[in-house]
């Protein structure tokens, strides 16, 4: 769905500090000790909260069933139908998540699934992908060296030598999730070692002498991921990108580099709100690092479209996780009662900033990710959004990667199944 297909065009035309709880097993706590949690956040207190059990109902044991179904068929499903994770025909030890759609395999796609994986506990399936984007899809040597190109066909033969910020941005949070999970191996699956070299990579291309025209993944300025390291396309932003509550992590976590994760923590929740519209909530797909939209690309991209579906899971996994930003509260609010008022059954799946429908479809992806602003709200409806995504069906057909993979981590988001894991020792 993610049309990174513009990115081509783009560069063509361009020439271009607390100390970390365990995690615990979600209670059922009432409204008014959800709201006491909320203040601090489940960094601090390992607790999370499964919006299922405490809203509509729904046991703990339903919650199980219900993610194990939806992982179930999105992974191992029907070929044709269901799954989007596929073994690798020449080698059993790999397997990569495909963009059906599109006939690819996407660093996005990749790094959700890695993620999905350490939260489901099925370290089998993370390091199959793990091996995967590590052979195929990591540069090796050259002017992107150490990144990894966005996307592949699914014989592992590079489409795009690019990189997309995001895929580098959740591959290394996932890493950081195993290494706390399961402990480090060797090698490639030394997990803490590829996350810090990843995160090297992205502060520090530009040292590098052969780097050319690719640059760092975070604007040394701005303290701000870019929309491509690449000149050109690092001189705007995706607000998609924003993962606030990643660099607080990667600031205490990573080998070095501490003290800018902690600058980018706080410029990632301003441009969050800047990029916002205040009455709507909604925000663009691309943004300037002022948080106005980049209106100069086609596509559409200064419109709320595919990408920014995942604002709303960004504010309100860092609201569940640290609880530092109201506004976060403020801006679910904003978005439930933007799309309560335009159908809760019905909405569309695009729009103008303003509020203005632009794509008719009622797509499964951003039902999910509506339900995750629950996480955050205090409104009264965000139940009707959490009963929304339980009545949904797990995406199937030839559009269901992303949808797929936004449902998947709307389960476990919700379902309070989306946690730290702190390496050893951190």
């Amino acid at each position: 769905m993610k049309n990174k297909l513009l990115l081509l065009l783009f560069l063509s035309v361009s020439a271009i500090s607390f100390e970390a709880a365990p995690a615990a097993t979600p209670n059922a706590f009432t409204e008014s000790s959800r709201e006491n949690l909320g203040q601090v956040g489940a960094f601090r207190t390992g607790r999370y909260n499964n919006l299922f059990s405490q809203l509509i109902g729904k046991s703990e044991t339903e919650s199980d069933e219900k993610i194990d179904t939806a992982f179930q068929l999105l992974f191992f499903g029907n070929d044709s139908t269901r799954r989007v994770y596929y073994p690798d025909k020449s080698d059993s030890t790999m397997a990569y998540i495909e963009d059906i759609g599109n006939g690819d395999v996407r660093t996005e796609g990749m790094s959700y699934g890695m993620m999905i994986a350490v939260q489901m506990d099925r370290q089998d399936v993370f390091d199959k992908l793990w091996k995967w984007a590590k052979t195929n899809m990591q540069i090796k040597e050259g002017p992107h060296n150490g990144y990894f190109a966005w996307h592949c066909r699914t014989d592992g033969s590079i489409i795009d030598s690019n990189a997309a910020s995001d895929g580098e941005e959740w591959f290394v949070m996932s890493l950081f999730f195993a290494s706390g999970r399961w402990g480090n191996g060797s090698g490639i699956f030394d997990y803490e070692e590829e996350a810090n070299g990843i995160l090297h990579t992205m502060l520090h291309k530009e040292d590098e002498p052969e780097h050319g025209r690719v640059t760092n993944m975070f604007d040394g300025e701005e303290k701000l991921v870019v929309f491509v390291p690449a000149i050109g396309a690092n001189e705007f932003t995706d607000p998609s990108y924003q993962l606030p509550h990643y660099y607080e992590l990667w600031s205490r976590w990573a080998g070095k580099d501490n003290g800018f994760w902690k600058e980018a923590v706080v410029a990632s929740r301003k441009l969050l709100k800047s990029s916002a519209n205040p009455r709507t909530g909604l925000c663009p797909d691309y943004s300037r690092f002022d948080g106005t939209p980049v209106s100069t690309l086609s596509g559409g991209h200064a419109d709320f479209r595919f990408d920014a579906w995942r604002v709303a899971m960004n504010a309100a996994m860092d609201y569940e996780w640290f609880a530092e930003d109201k506004w976060q509260v403020e801006e679910c609010n904003r978005l439930l009662e933007f799309f309560t008022n335009q159908g809760i059954d019905k909405y569309g799946n695009q729009f103008t900033l303003d509020g203005r429908q632009l794509g008719k479809d009622h797509s499964t992806g951003l039902v999910a990710m509506n339900a995750v602003a629950a996480i955050a709200s205090t409104n009264a409806n965000r139940k009707d959004f959490v009963e929304a995504l339980w009545n949904a069906q797990v995406p199937s057909g030839l559009y269901r990667y992303y949808d797929g993979m936004l449902y998947m981590l709307g389960l476990l988001q919700v379902s309070g199944n989306f946690r730290i894991y702190p390496p050893m020792g951190k």
